[in-house]
């Protein structure tokens, strides 16, 4: 009687395991045959190969990276939404199974002006057990030119295809797990910053929490302004006498650290808070013929100008420049000959729909004006007005990283007091919305495993009521950590306690000190 029972339980096990993934497969499958308005699902296949699924290669900076390889079992739903005339948008939705579902979801978001599936976006959310849904923003071109008389598709990029594909995925997980899912998050950096920031703005029931990484939120001063830069540097061509070679970099970021790095009491070759650097690059320039150790008088004014930022003949601010401390990140931007063509192709493609545009042509006060009036109330991401995201209940956490070059880092703090402004003041904003400015660091920290965990933050602050005063960076070289560090809730920075490893962040705490 014993040996039958337990051969009795034994064939129910085996039964339960290879029913539980034919029931995964037709639910899976039966997911083609929803009807959404405007949507179409063309396949939903439950992949569960031994030999893992290897997604589709996209093109682009941003494409999917060479061997990327899902080991994972889930539900791959396929489909396209046609919310208006000239809108194409392709979606993918990843549903793990129900056994290794974690009851949320996680939206994937894109890189720069490029239009691609970003599988390794979902491969990553999926392995941490999210159901997970990325979209084409309504294009398939690694560049700019999908624009052209184009202007639903702007919008699609903008915003809408982030929102459109957010409400598919929603219905999708309720009819693949019979359920909602408990929390939606966003976490994502730089037009995936934006794409959050205008999630947050324009359709606050999406998420339950945003991660906004250096986001490029304002984007008709954004790039006008980086334009800038480059033009700076390089419009009249790399034999200039203003231009500064790339070999100058780290005499400039030499003199800066000898001027400032230990102002915060600690000398460990960083700047907790270039607002408070008072370098000016004429410290190091040549007092005979030029060498490699100063700038000439040309080169020092070039410097002063990256420092500055781009402004309005008035003087007012279009948008900051390059911090002091980011000098060893400044050849992206103006190593040249040519400016990042993220920039450069903007204003070709999306600002004058001019191929043959060239940018020594750039006026920084016409162009910017001019950039403004055509499409600032397209894709911009300014409203400082939360308050129905608050309302919501949704939190938002937005990091910016003091060291970035592409989307220069000052302005982001102009964005957020503008929130506290619109909010009510500082006690009514951070009960929802923090800023965290992430010193010595080049960009996007939370895209890497075990740096700067944003999205756990955010989720610990929106599920179990923990707001975050503070997060811990972890810096590393060669794949080893070398120095961690408290990232503050802004205004306030990490001030070295008097005593302990420097390298420690166990041994900092937050305020606002008077260096």
């Amino acid at each position: 009687m014993k040996e039958r029972l337990t051969w009795s339980l034994f064939s129910f096990f085996i039964i339960c395991i290879i029913a539980a993934p034919a029931a995964e497969q037709d639910s899976c499958a039966a997911l083609t045959k929803q009807q959404y308005p405007n949507v179409t699902i063309t396949a939903a296949i439950f992949l569960n190969d031994p030999q893992g699924f290897l997604p589709p290669k996209t093109p682009g900076m941003f494409g999917t990276p060479a061997g990327l390889k899902v080991s994972a079992p889930f539900c791959r739903v396929i489909g396209y939404i046609e919310p208006v005339r000239d809108s194409h948008i392709e979606f993918e939705v990843w549903l793990p199974p129900a056994s290794g579902w974690n009851g949320k979801y996680l939206a994937v978001g894109n890189p720069a002006f490029e239009g691609a599936i970003k599988y390794q976006g979902l491969a990553a959310s999926l392995e941490q057990g999210y159901a997970t849904a990325s979209t084409d923003t309504g294009h398939q071109d690694p560049g700019h030119k999908w624009a052209m008389g184009h202007p639903e598709r702007l919008v699609d990029w903008t915003h809408r295809a982030v929102h459109e594909t957010t409400v598919v995925a929603k219905r999708l997980i309720q009819a693949f797990y019979g359920k909602p899912p408990s929390y939606s998050y966003w976490d994502s950096c730089h037009n995936g910053g934006r794409q959050g920031l205008a999630a947050a703005q324009r359709y606050p029931e999406d998420f339950d929490g945003i991660v906004a990484g250096d986001p490029a939120y304002h984007l008709t001063r954004l790039q006008p302004a980086s334009e800038y830069l480059s033009w700076v540097a390089l419009k009249d061509g790399v034999d200039a006498p203003g231009y500064i070679p790339p070999a100058k970099y780290a005499v400039l970021h030499r003199a800066v650290l000898d001027r400032c790095d230990a102002r915060d009491g600690v000398t460990d070759g960083a700047i907790e808070d270039p607002t408070r650097c008072d370098f000016d690059p004429a410290s190091i320039q040549c007092h005979g013929p030029e060498n490699a150790s100063c700038l000439t008088a040309a080169q020092v004014d070039t410097a002063r100008r990256l420092y500055a930022g781009a402004r309005f003949a008035d003087g007012t601010q279009i948008y900051s420049g390059f911090e002091p401390g980011s000098e060893l990140l400044w050849g992206a931007m103006i190593a040249g000959p040519e400016p990042l063509f993220i920039n450069n192709d903007f204003f070709k493609y999306m600002v004058f729909e001019d191929s043959e545009w060239d940018y020594r042509t750039f006026d920084v006060e016409l162009d910017t004006r001019y950039t403004e009036s055509r499409l600032g109330h397209i894709i911009n991401s300014t409203d400082p007005d939360l308050r129905k995201f608050k309302e919501n209940g949704g939190k938002l956490l937005i990091y910016q990283s003091w060291n970035e070059t592409w989307v220069p880092p000052r302005t982001i703090t102009t964005y957020y007091n503008n929130v506290v402004k619109a909010m009510g003041g500082e006690s009514r904003t951070k009960d929802f919305a923090r800023l965290f400015m992430i010193p010595d660091f080049g960009m996007c920290p939370s895209m890497y495993p075990g740096t700067f965990d944003a999205l756990g933050a955010v989720q610990r602050w929106r599920e179990q009521g923990i707001a975050p005063d503070q997060i811990t960076v972890s810096y590393s070289s060669e794949g080893k950590a070398y120095k961690t560090r408290p990232v503050c809730a802004y205004p306030n920075v990490a001030i070295y306690k008097g005593s302990g490893d420097i390298n420690d962040a166990a041994n900092f705490t937050c305020g606002n000190p008077d260096w």
